[in-house]
Formats: C-alpha cells, sequence, structure tokens
C-alpha cells in the first residue's frame, strides 16, 4: 500500500512535528472494516491492519510507529524503543525523533501534544471512562515533567455532545468530575460532550488547544462505533519530524 494513498485530516501541528488524524479513507473493502482500518482488535485481517499501520508510517515519515493497547485508563507511558513490549496505556510521550506515537479512535477524543523545541511529542486517547480519569491532564504533566515547556494540543474527529447520548445517572457523573462536559442531545436528553470537557482540562493547564473535528457519528467517512456497532477505528497520529 503506498503512504501517498492515506489523506490525514491536518491538525495544525507546529514547524518540526508531522501528523494529523486518518479517516476511512485510502483503502478500500467491503463490510464492517470497509476503508483505512487501523484498529487490530475488531475482528479485521491482522495482515491487512498491518499493511495500513505501515503505511501510517510511512505517510508521516516515520522510521517506526507505535499504538498501545487501549484500557480506558489514564496511565502514560515514555517510548524509546518500538521494539518493547506494547504499552498497555492510554497515553504515550516520546522525545524520539522518527518514532511516531498513535491512539485509535471510533468516536473517542484522539489528542495529539506536541512541543517541538524541547523535542516531545504525544497522543492521547480520551473517552468518557478516560476523561473522568484525567488522561489527557496526566499526558500534559508527563509532558511537563520531561521537560516540556510551550505545549501545544489538537484534538480529532469524535462524537459530538448532540450526539453522544447517556443514561441521566451516568451524565450526572461525568459532569461532577468535569463540569464541561455536561451536553444534551438535539431532542433535549443527557448527553457527554468529551471534546468540551478534553479542551476544559486543556484551557485549565494552560495548554492552547485546536480542534475538535467532525462528529464521526454523523459524517460517514469516519468510524463510529456509536453509529455501527461492528467496525474499524482511525487513528491519531504524530511524530517530532
Amino acid at each position: 500500500m503506498s503512504a501517498a494513498h492515506v489523506p490525514l485530516l491536518d491538525a495544525g501541528l507546529p514547524a518540526g512535528v508531522r501528523g494529523g488524524f486518518t479517516t476511512r479513507a485510502g483503502a478500500g473493502g467491503a463490510g464492517a472494516h470497509a476503508g483505512f482500518n487501523l484498529g487490530d482488535h475488531v475482528g479485521d485481517d491482522p495482515e491487512r491492519v498491518a499493511a495500513h499501520r505501515d503505511a501510517l508510517r510511512r505517510a508521516v515519515g516515520a522510521d517506526a510507529l507505535v499504538v498501545p493497547v487501549q484500557v480506558h485508563g489514564a496511565d502514560v507511558v515514555e517510548v524509546a524503543d518500538e521494539h518493547a513490549p506494547v504499552p498497555r496505556a492510554d497515553a504515550l510521550i516520546t522525545r524520539r525523533r522518527g518514532l511516531a506515537l498513535a491512539v485509535v479512535v471510533a468516536d473517542c477524543v484522539p489528542v495529539l501534544l506536541a512541543d517541538p523545541g524541547a523535542g516531545l511529542v504525544g497522543v492521547a486517547h480520551a473517552g468518557r471512562p478516560g476523561l473522568v480519569a484525567g488522561v489527557v491532564p496526566a499526558a500534559v504533566a508527563a509532558l511537563r515533567a520531561a521537560g516540556a515547556r510551550d505545549l501545544r494540543a489538537a484534538l480529532g474527529p469524535c462524537v459530538c455532545g448532540g450526539c453522544y447520548e447517556v443514561p441521566a445517572a451516568m451524565a450526572e457523573e461525568v459532569a461532577a468530575a468535569v463540569p464541561a462536559a455536561r451536553a444534551r442531545t438535539r431532542r433535549g436528553t443527557p448527553a457527554v460532550d468529551v471534546a468540551a470537557g478534553v479542551l476544559s482540562q486543556l484551557a485549565a493547564a494552560g495548554v492552547p488547544a485546536t480542534g475538535p473535528g467532525p462528529c464521526t457519528l454523523e459524517d460517514p467517512s469516519l468510524y463510529s462505533y456509536r453509529r455501527d456497532g461492528v467496525t474499524g477505528r482511525s487513528a491519531g497520529v504524530v511524530v517530532l519530524a
């Protein structure tokens, strides 16, 4: 698969950093996983997923690509060696140039973090549990502990607050932890706006941010678990150039 056929949604990353957000575009196929699926845990052909991940690596000009096993927690792992065991975490950071970091999503918020002046980048997977657990503030803290002083963040496509309907008790639980995530659907029912919650956490940490991108549930060019059930995964990817 040619890296030239891997379009990335622009993340507005600073000079010295490459990356962005994938969509279903870039591959064919049929069925639930049709398109540029990067999830290796959703029932797709493992060889096909591996080929897609290698195409993504080449598209961002990286020597290696690390994608964690995501567990909806707040652990952060610093990655220096792509040959180490695959991290079980929802946030990764690195100071190694040419080592791309990615998280895979199908409604959750992919977050890219970068301070090229300090030679640091990071990526986080923020779903509703990760938002409440504080995965994005944890990633910010880890990057600052590693020397970051001028972080920038970009949020990719995710399910919007107008579509993410949840039971009232769940909505109240999330809002109690992250008030900015309180939302209502377009029908007026309780909802969670994970992206708004993440943006509020970044603002509280003093990190400028852009995004999110389009709503995954509303846009058929994006994978959405809430819309389709069995489906593929898109990615947010970042690498120090």
